[in-house]
């Protein structure tokens, strides 16, 4: 009787095994290796496809102009032209997940924009009440366009096409016919025309470094010690490894003289590059750490089955829409902030396509429930870079709309190839 008592209970933690051994197996390095390679072949990328194109795209321009590419002068470049779409690419994100669209985010951005310069210009309004009062605006624009397309039920497209003609005439009507608004305020300009201390980039770069290798290991500590599946320690000190010398090489880059005289010192990082790395920080942990992150992933996914779960849809898809504004205000403050200016153009022509390419580009998925705030900074410098080494080369103005659609086909087919492999494979 003990035997066939044993012999149940041996049966019963082989079956527990068998239901649960993949939410508690220790892997070594070969599996958790062939794990990914599985998920690879299954049509899961990731970022591999930006990481991949991205790093041809260096080895390709500094191969045509290794004089001038990879100079500290033009990294600088190269971050503060990314700065603009990168952030209104993080914006695009939120939407995206959803499977839905934003046509009217870069004209947005050019509203708000006009909005904070007419007031530090014409009413004298200190720069923090002129930002404020720009995303205010955005906000606004994104509760408009989220009622229309949750409560009244019209499609985004239609929604956003509309608003992206309609906010053209707001800036037009705000600064004037072929006017210009100049910003000369300290602190906005000083956003991607100033540099940091060199002293503060360095330790800005040893503190998050530190403080992502500590995050990392206790995530992984707290997962070992419940008994559920984590990476080996191997990997996740490699992945602190890479992260920390990408941090300390692109601060020791930007930390070098780059002025063309030397009789005048131009190092450090750009102050922008900062707070993009916040934004980052913070739309990461929304997706990534948050109840409300799950949920976009899960109506992405599969909007009935999250309306059944008792996911507010409604009440989700708008705040999509007022994340995405919002975050396009942010960018319309960068882009004046560049351009020292606004003009009524300021956010139209292929401001929001680049957005969108940078966003899809990066591995955000264009049919909603894949896609995480990193795309944006990938996808970002890939549309940066493309812009940066043809201007280097001397391409006309046509060949690089031409490169820059094609790589968003590649990338928008990449995942239209993947999507249909995760369908095949059940994921």
């Amino acid at each position: 009787m003990s035997i066939d008592k044993s012999v149940g209970e041996g049966a019963a933690v082989r079956l527990a095994d068998s239901d649960f051994a993949v939410d508690r197996r220790v892997q070594d390095v070969p599996a958790a290796l062939r794990d990914y390679w599985n998920r690879v072949r299954a049509g899961d990328l990731g970022a591999m496809p930006a990481i991949l194109g991205l790093l041809g795209l260096v080895v390709l321009f500094t191969a045509l102009r290794p004089e001038t590419f990879l100079s500290e002068r033009n990294i600088a470049n190269l971050f503060t032209q990314a700065m603009p779409v990168t952030i209104l690419a993080m914006g695009l994100v939120f939407v995206l997940l959803l499977g839905e669209i934003d046509l009217s985010a870069g004209v947005a951005s050019g509203v708000c924009g006009a909005v904070m310069a007419k007031l530090i210009v014409d009413s004298g309004q200190p720069w923090y009440v002129a930002v404020l009062s720009a995303i205010a605006t955005g906000i606004v624009i994104g509760t408009a366009i989220g009622w229309l397309v949750s409560v009244i039920r019209i499609p985004s497209f239609v929604v956003t096409l509309a608003l992206f003609l309609g906010l053209q005439g707001i800036t037009l009507r705000l600064i004037g016919q072929g006017g210009t608004v100049p910003v000369r305020d300290e602190v906005i300009v000083a956003l991607a025309n100033r540099n940091m201390p060199v002293w503060l980039g360095w330790t800005m770069a040893v503190v998050v470094a530190v403080a992502y290798a500590l995050v990392q290991l206790w995530r992984w500590r707290q997962q070992s010690k419940r008994g559920l599946a984590t990476k080996p320690v191997q990997l996740v000190a490699a992945q602190v490894g890479v992260v920390a010398l990408a941090l300390l090489f692109g601060t020791y880059l930007l930390s070098l003289d780059r002025a063309p005289s030397p009789a005048v010192t131009l190092a450090g990082i750009p102050w922008g590059v900062p707070l993009i790395g916040v934004l980052l920080i913070v739309a990461t942990f929304v997706l990534g750490r948050t109840a409300y992150g799950r949920h976009l992933y899960a109506i992405g996914g599969n909007t009935e089955a999250a309306r059944r779960a008792g996911i507010n849809v409604v009440r989700l898809r708008m705040s999509v829409f007022m994340i995405c504004s919002g975050t396009a205000a942010i960018s319309g403050i960068f882009a004046a902030s560049r351009l020292n200016s606004v003009t009524p153009d300021a956010g139209a022509g292929n401001t929001l396509l680049f957005a969108v390419g940078a966003a899809v580009i990066g591995g955000t998925s264009l049919f909603g429930g894949r896609g995480k705030a990193r795309d944006a900074i990938l996808g970002g410098l890939v549309v940066a870079t493309i812009e940066n080494g043809l201007g280097l080369l001397g391409a006309k103005a046509y060949v690089n709309f031409l490169v820059t659609g094609g790589v968003l086909l590649l990338a928008a087919s990449i995942d239209a190839l993947a999507r249909r492999r995760r369908v095949s494979a059940g994921r």
